[in-house]
């Protein structure tokens, strides 16, 4: 279960710096995250899913260089002591590839605008150069429409090197896997060249694809990706919490269920990309949205700060980012010198993560929806011979749900009595 980080934003480096990366001094910020280490252990998680940490032109996903740290986050050394610290603890470390694009400083992409067709680099681009003249600017295709990320050509067996070499050079540094940005954009089939080439040698290294739309099992079967981001249920935890349209998330739980039969999704409510949950659905609903994270099936990661009520909303514009990315302070608070709201953010948490700990085998289990209707839900996830019992409540009222012959209350507050569970206005329980 990862925390997840997104570094440069974390120990308070600049996004935005006047001086490209060669001309920037090494900042030896790394030991900034070292020292949460063992606040992401005291909460539950065991594992550290970082963001961008190779040096790059702004905010990461523009890398010039994938075999060097960022320097505004430190060197070589400084990582590996944050590796070697998260050893220490059990803690496993992935990292963030972006191999779909790199940053147009990227040298590989310079050596194509100075010298042309000529390069030894063109072969890592997408170029149209039937529309191309020796002086003018090089026709890549980019990421998006934006012009600073360089699409690369996953049809080259270069590109396919390149990938095989950074993976491998980061995994002989001790890191345990890969979230691949921007999957989505890649074709299965370049997926299928490079990680079984990278398994040969590293065999328990573990792959989750960004993937935000599009068939997931298909692209699983046919990349040999392990896990998929699970955006359909975030959304249906957002709107349908946000909106007291708890049928939205009724659906999403179905779709679910069949992805589930063929991997195990990559869940999460809160990720460097997207709005707060705090903020989207406020901070009373943070517990049912955890809920139900806690109890589906799935490989769940909690987005720092969130455990700490943090709020922050996504804007699309120039550092629209910045608000969900935020500067962590040096040291971890205590966990009971906490502000209030701050103080029920981590004890929900801290709960509903030692739940999970508890239940292993929700790790791939099915979720029926036992109640549904605008302001509440009911959620039972089961084996053969297991389960527990999310019912969630959005309304004012209180209100009486089906109990699915729970027994017993596991976290959060109700009364059981009769087949029936009660639970107070915006009330949630997780029952056995």
């Amino acid at each position: 279960m990862w925390w997840h980080v997104y570094p440069l934003g974390f120990v308070g480096a600049p996004i935005r710096p006047d001086a490209p990366p060669a001309e920037t001094a090494v900042e030896h910020r790394l030991g900034h995250l070292e020292a949460w280490l063992d606040h992401l252990v005291a909460l539950g998680l065991n594992g550290l899913q970082l963001g961008p940490v190779f040096a790059s032109a702004t905010h990461g996903y523009d890398t010039i260089d994938h075999f060097r740290i960022d320097p505004r986050l430190g060197d070589e050394g400084d990582f590996d002591r944050l590796v070697a610290a998260c050893r220490e603890r059990g803690i496993r470390v992935l990292l963030d590839g972006v191999f779909n694009h790199v940053g147009r400083a990227h040298p590989a992409f310079l050596a194509l605008e100075e010298q042309g067709r000529a390069a030894e680099t063109a072969g890592l681009f997408r170029v149209h150069w039937d529309a191309w003249s020796p002086g003018e600017p090089v026709p890549a295709d980019v990421f998006e429409g934006h012009e600073q990320l360089v699409a690369l050509d996953h049809e080259s067996d270069a590109v396919a090197d390149l990938v095989v070499d950074v993976m491998t050079h980061w995994l002989e540094r001790g890191i345990d896997g890969w979230r691949l940005d921007a999957a989505y954009a890649v074709p299965p089939a370049f997926w299928a060249r490079v990680l079984p080439r990278v398994r040969e040698r590293f065999p328990g290294a573990y792959f989750s694809g960004e993937v935000i739309h599009g068939d997931a099992a298909a692209i699983v079967r046919e990349s040999t990706i392990d896990s998929l981001t699970q955006y359909e249920l975030w959304q249906g935890i957002w709107h349908g919490f946000a909106d007291r349209n708890c049928h939205e998330l009724a659906h999403a739980i179905e779709r679910h269920n069949a992805l589930v039969r063929d991997f195990v999704p990559s869940t999460f409510i809160g990720n460097h990309d997207v709005t707060r949950i705090a903020t989207a659905v406020g901070p009373e609903l943070v517990p049912h949205a955890m809920a139900v994270l806690a109890t589906v099936a799935g490989t769940p990661s909690v987005y720092a700060g969130d455990e700490l009520g943090f709020e922050g909303r996504k804007e699309e514009r120039l550092g629209g980012d910045d608000a969900v990315r935020p500067t962590f302070p040096e040291q971890p608070p205590a966990p009971d010198a906490l502000e209030p709201a701050a103080a029920h953010a981590y004890g929900v948490h801290a709960a509903l993560l030692a739940l999970r700990r508890r239940h292993a085998w929700l790790h791939r289990a099915q979720t029926d929806v036992v109640h549904v209707d605008n302001a509440s839900i009911v959620l039972r996830t089961a084996t053969d011979s297991d389960r527990v019992i999310a019912a969630l409540n959005l309304a004012d009222a209180p209100v009486e749900l089906p109990a699915a012959d729970a027994t017993g209350v596991e976290a959060g507050e109700a009364e059981l009595a009769d087949g029936t569970v009660r639970l107070g206005p915006r009330g949630w329980a997780v029952l056995s």
